[in-house]
Parts: structure tokens; C-alpha cells; sequence
């Protein structure tokens, strides 16, 4: 279960499609006091995602939408966003969630949003990322923190972590490499929104060295 909130804490929305690691980090890190806020409500494309089954386990509000269910994409995403405006979130976090979130979609958020996409950003937005760094004969590879904004995996980066490409790393192998390093790097990053160290406002510089150095990772 949850522990209390403080009252400063960052309410805090997190989407996901799939099992939910990154959701489970966030919210270890926040009952122990390691990471200033409250996570509100999970929201899911998938009934059967492992995020919903882990915030109906830890008594997270959570709600699935089908999309199916919906004439248009940006129908979908208008309705998420209203279900995610009803927990008064003042973040959501975009952690495995397997949808691009279209314009009205992005229009209608009740506040700002941040991804988690397993590449160095600007290269190799969108899907298959481990294959085509290693296709590309990449010497490093890792993890970005982005704003979502219009272009897909193209807001503005917030904080990178990275690491070497080994000789017999297969895309499975870099996979797993890159998401030991995705939880510390969204724990780090949501740590300093919160904290103030990074801005989410437009026109603010949200590139912060410190960070990209401490999280360089080898």
C-alpha cells in the first residue's frame, strides 16, 4: 500500500501498456521517502497490462480504456486525458506506454508530460531501438527522458543515461542492459522536476548536465 503524502508532494499520473517496471520503481522510490511524490492514478490501454494489475494490488487509482471503443485515435486520447484530469495530477509520466499520443491528445493533458524512450535521443525514435543501434554499429547506447510534445520521441530531452555497446550484446541482451538503467535515470529525473531543478515550462532550458554526467553509466 501506498504510504501518506506529504502535502508538497508531486501528484504524479503515470500511463503504461505493459508490465509496469517503471511504474513499480516510482512508486518503491516514493513509499520510501526516496522520491517527493504521490502517484494519483495509473491509466492503461491494456485491461490486462501488469501496471493496472500492480496499482489495483498497491490501492493506486486505476482506470483501463479500450481503444477500440473509441471512432478515432484523438477521441481515445481526449478521453485518457479527462480520466487522468479527474486525480488532479500536476505530472504524467509516460512509462511503457506503447501509443503515440496524438496533437489533441497533447492539447487536452491537464499538465505537462514526460516519456522514458530506450535510445540516446535524437537517434532512433519510435520502435526496435536495440536492434538499430546495434545495426548501426553504435559504441554506446541508453535511455532519454523526453517532454512529449507533437513529434514523436522528439520534445525536448530532460536527461540521458548511457551505456557501453558490448562485442556479443544482441538486441534482447541491450534490452535488458538499458532498462537497469531506465529506472534509476526516471527516478532521477522526476526527482528533479520535483525538486524544481528542472522546469517543464515553455521556453525554459530543461537540459540539465549534472545529470546526464552523474547517470553516464558504464
Amino acid at each position: 500500500m501506498s504510504a501518506p503524502a506529504s502535502p508538497e508532494a508531486l501528484r504524479v499520473a503515470v500511463f503504461a501498456s505493459g508490465r509496469g517496471s517503471n511504474l513499480q520503481a516510482l512508486h518503491q522510490a516514493a513509499s520510501s521517502g526516496e522520491l517527493p511524490i504521490q502517484i494519483v492514478g495509473v491509466f492503461s490501454d491494456k485491461a490486462d497490462s501488469g501496471a493496472i494489475a500492480y496499482a489495483d494490488a498497491q490501492h493506486i487509482a486505476c482506470a483501463h480504456l479500450d481503444p477500440k471503443s473509441f471512432a478515432t485515435r484523438e477521441d481515445f486520447d481526449v478521453a485518457l486525458m479527462q480520466k487522468a484530469a479527474a486525480v488532479c495530477p500536476e505530472l504524467i509520466v509516460c512509462a511503457g506506454f506503447m501509443r503515440i499520443i496524438s496533437e489533441s491528445g497533447i492539447h487536452a493533458a491537464p499538465c505537462p508530460m514526460i516519456n522514458i524512450h530506450p535510445s540516446l535521443l535524437p537517434k532512433y525514435p519510435g520502435l526496435h531501438t536495440h536492434a538499430r543501434a546495434l545495426a548501426a554499429g553504435d559504441g554506446e547506447h541508453g535511455a532519454s527522458v523526453h517532454r512529449v510534445e507533437s513529434v514523436l520521441d522528439g520534445g525536448r530531452i530532460l536527461s540521458q543515461a548511457k551505456i557501453a555497446v558490448l562485442p556479443d550484446d544482441s538486441p534482447e541482451h541491450l534490452a535488458e542492459r538499458v532498462l537497469a538503467i531506465e529506472h534509476p535515470l526516471l527516478i532521477a529525473t522526476v526527482r528533479a522536476i520535483a525538486d524544481g531543478r528542472i522546469s517543464l515550462h515553455d521556453g525554459a532550458d530543461t537540459r540539465v548536465s549534472w545529470l546526464n554526467h552523474r547517470l553516464e553509466l558504464e
